[in-house]
């Protein structure tokens, strides 16, 4: 009940919107149920990023957020970090891999954040950027393992079940490090304890799936780089621990598939989603095709 009303007193809207959820006829139609989209991708970070960390540097001190903030992400919680932090004109500092798509750089720097390349992957970009917060005495912004984080992802399961007056079967979310789908299966599954949540994971990168096997998080040896936003050697501690509560199953996607979703959200909306972006719509058709729904 404690994350129910951090999740219904997040502090998101200031920067944040309730975006649409829009039925998907073409999809409706080729898998025989009504498939709606959650429609993140029209934040003003085209993520839903945005809300968990405006929530968190929302709820720091005004002493503790003047001195600035530093964050780890492989692009999109960065986008969200430095907008946040503008919005209550902190400084922000964020360590982002070298292999980061040039224009997800590119924004957190026209956001007014400091981007720092460094590393191959995120969890080398997470290192530094906790040496550097302990040396200089900063608040780290997770990108996922954070309470108020995930709360303001939770925010997204909030907007959907009051726009579908809750008449939801099944809720199919991407999982990285796992702070969207703890924040919203914990508010789908309070509120409609019947509705399936299923989280998706690219299949060279299963955090949560190899955490559920082994009851615990575990450290991934190799995670792959084509859904680098859900690239992740190891889920949260507090997301494990609240998704492996709430989260029904877990659907792996290959690389093909993932491209085929991505043609697919292309196909119904004329949008072009990156890959982690059309992992849950993948997994949604993978679903729902071998459980003949």
């Amino acid at each position: 009940m404690d994350l129910l009303k951090r999740i219904l007193t997040a502090q998101v809207y200031a920067v944040a919107k309730q975006t649409p959820v829009e039925k998907a006829p073409l999809l409706s139609k080729n898998l025989d149920n009504e498939v709606f989209l959650k429609r993140e991708d029209m934040q003003p970070v085209f993520s839903f990023k945005l809300r968990g960390a405006f929530n968190k540097i929302a709820q720091l001190s005004p002493e503790v957020r003047a001195a600035g903030v530093v964050a780890a992400s492989a692009g999109n919680h960065a986008q969200g970090v430095a907008m946040a932090a503008a919005h209550f004109g902190c400084e922000a500092t964020i360590f982002m891999p070298a292999s980061t798509p040039s224009i997800k750089v590119d924004a957190v720097r026209s956001l007014g954040g400091t981007a720092k390349l460094i590393g191959q992957s995120f969890d080398d970009a997470k290192a530094a950027a906790f040496e550097f917060a302990n040396e200089h005495s900063l608040s780290f912004v997770h990108p996922f393992d954070d309470m108020d984080v995930i709360a303001g992802q939770g925010t997204v399961g909030m907007e959907l079940l009051r726009q579908l007056d809750g008449n939801v079967d099944a809720v199919f979310v991407c999982v990285g490090g796992g702070g969207l789908i703890a924040g919203v299966s914990a508010y789908v599954k309070t509120l409609l304890p019947d509705t399936m949540v299923i989280g998706v994971e690219p299949d060279d990168s299963p955090t949560l799936h190899q955490a559920l096997l082994a009851g615990e998080p575990v450290d991934l040896e190799h995670v792959g780089l084509f859904a680098d936003g859900a690239s992740v050697k190891r889920i949260g501690d507090n997301t494990f621990k609240i998704a492996k509560e709430n989260v029904d199953e877990v659907c792996l996607v290959d690389t093909d598939e993932i491209c085929a979703a991505i043609k697919d959200m292309f196909e119904e909306t004329r949008t072009v989603l990156e890959p982690a972006g059309a992992l849950a719509l993948e997994g949604a058709k993978k679903w729902l095709n071998r459980k003949n729904w």
